[in-house]
């Protein structure tokens, strides 16, 4: 796709709308259609569960405020990559990028193209993980790849939306307004038709006479549940993993900050009504939940698809296939929004000399088109591979254990990019800053304090899906050292760049 003459740069074609279209169509994806089920199960309670809400929305939207400082003082391809770069160092930026690419965004992007597919399959039971093209090659006794037809599918969205892209912006975002608008207007149908038609007396009387007593949860750890002061503290913490990342992704506007028009206002305004508009609609649609089901139908409801059993209760011979369609458009949307985003972090990368130098190549219609052809390419190749329990002889996909050990590591990216605010506040007082977080420094302190004691309860509690993530975070380290540029012929270039950051 990089045919013609490549361009010489970013050509700023995204506005407000277009802007808050991208926040908002990459944090709504599949995750609020499900993971309130597994929260359920885990605080037992209507009150906490709301609370729990409650706490992601005020995280998610205080790092947006936060953010918004790094983008609009610094509005370069790249995001968090650059932001970390700037505050810290070259290798906390490349630790960044290095696991975005290899898993965060990739397997974001390969994990939700198969969701579009298995609900695709509710429509069309010929897709499935289980109609095998190609059965399961096992290459050890807990690793296999096949080709299943909703292997197939997804692969196949995942190229189509990578081409689109490299089309062009105006392509990426025409795709991208068009979807989260049809997501937004699913989401709110839901809403509605949960707190009207399917609003019943009995989920009413069952889920808010007690609503912060808990009943019908899961041991957390060693029999620690959500029944005590201190297992109901570690449950909506451990819970944040569900709520926070079905809310991620916000801040993956910033990379593509150059072709943001007027980016020292756009980006942190598109930031701030992003999230509180997805948040928002979040708390709605487990209110829609609640009053729709009792708790202890939620912690029960089949494969954990509780905005369809919300729609059963409405229209019960159609409702599976409604919330099927209403997810494949929240899907489609999500990958679009997730392929053009991240792309432009390994063009940023490239530009260091950090990634594959093609990547920083912008093809005739001023996209990162090798960039986006790589992303792509890794992020087929995460659908193939299968992980297998011998014990149950059921296969799961590859990437999904991948993202759960990255979580955690996520979260700390996230903790020093917020704390990267008060470094450069302090290395660089003097920089323009267009835009200043509100509530500084309570904002940036209130998230950072959050999500440290989510991340140390997760270390405590959920060490098998923790410690991993750090260990691929690890494996990042020697790779930096090994192709990082060598000073001798990048010193001029770096002088001249501390040079251009100093009069700044």
């Amino acid at each position: 796709m990089d045919a013609g003459a490549p361009a010489t740069g970013f050509k700023a074609g995204l506005g407000l709308f277009d802007s808050v279209m991208i926040v908002v169509g990459i944090m709504i994806g599949s995750g609020i259609f499900i993971v309130s089920a597994e929260m359920s199960r885990q605080i037992g309670s209507a009150g906490w569960l709301l609370v729990a809400w409650a706490i992601t929305g005020v995280l998610t939207i205080s790092g947006a405020l936060t953010y918004g400082e790094l983008a609009a003082m610094m509005p370069k391809a790249g995001g968090m990559y650059v932001y970390l770069r700037e505050a810290f160092s070259p290798l906390w930026g490349f630790l960044y990028g290095w696991t975005l690419w290899t898993v965060i965004q990739t397997g974001t992007i390969a994990a939700v193209a198969i969701a579009f597919a298995r609900f695709t399959g509710v429509l069309i039971p010929s897709i499935s993980e289980s109609h095998y093209l190609v059965a399961p090659i096992h290459i050890s006794s807990r690793y296999a790849v096949s080709l299943s037809t909703a292997q197939v599918l997804a692969i196949g969205v995942i190229v189509l939306l990578t081409l689109t892209n490299c089309r062009g912006l105006n392509y990426g975002k025409m795709v991208q307004n068009t979807f989260t608008v049809a997501k937004i207007g699913a989401l709110v149908a839901l809403i509605v038709l949960g707190l009207t038609l399917g609003a019943n007396r009995a989920a009413v009387n069952a889920n808010f006479h007690q609503a912060w007593s808990a009943h019908g949860v899961v041991s957390l750890a060693s029999g620690l549940t959500a029944m005590t002061a201190t297992g109901l503290f570690v449950a909506i913490c451990i819970s944040q993993t569900g709520s926070l990342f079905s809310a991620d992704s916000w801040h993956d506007i910033t990379f593509v900050a150059p072709e943001v028009k007027r980016p020292q206002r756009t980006l942190p305004l598109s930031l701030l009504i992003g999230t509180s508009l997805v948040i928002f609609l979040y708390l709605l649609a487990n209110i829609a939940y609640l009053v729709t089901l009792p708790l202890a139908g939620m912690q029960h409801v089949a494969d954990d698809r509780i905005a369809t059993a919300v729609l059963r209760v409405v229209f019960p011979r159609f409702g599976a296939g409604l919330m099927a369609a209403a997810i494949m458009v929240s899907t489609f949307g999500t990958i679009n929004a997730l392929t053009l985003a991240g792309a432009r972090t390994s063009y940023a990368m490239a530009e260091d000399k950090l990634f594959f130098r093609i990547a920083k190549r912008l093809n005739a219609a001023h996209v990162p088109g090798w960039a986006l052809l790589l992303q792509g390419g890794w992020a087929v190749l995460l659908v193939l591979p299968r992980t297998y329990n011998p014990a149950t002889r059921q296969y799961g996909n590859l990437y999904s254990n991948l993202l759960d050990y990255v979580i955690s590591a996520a979260l700390l990216f996230y903790i020093l990019t917020i704390s990267g605010v008060f470094q450069l506040r302090k290395t660089r007082p003097h920089a323009v800053r267009p835009y200043k977080t509100w509530g500084y420094p309570v904002v940036p302190a209130l998230y950072i304090l959050g999500a440290s004691v989510i991340l140390i309860v997760l270390f405590w509690y959920r060490p098998t899906t923790t410690w991993p993530g750090f260990g691929i975070v690890a494996l990042g380290i020697p790779v930096y050292f090994l192709i990082r540029p060598r000073k001798g012929s990048d010193v001029n270039e770096a002088k001249a760049s501390t040079a251009t950051e100093a009069k700044q």
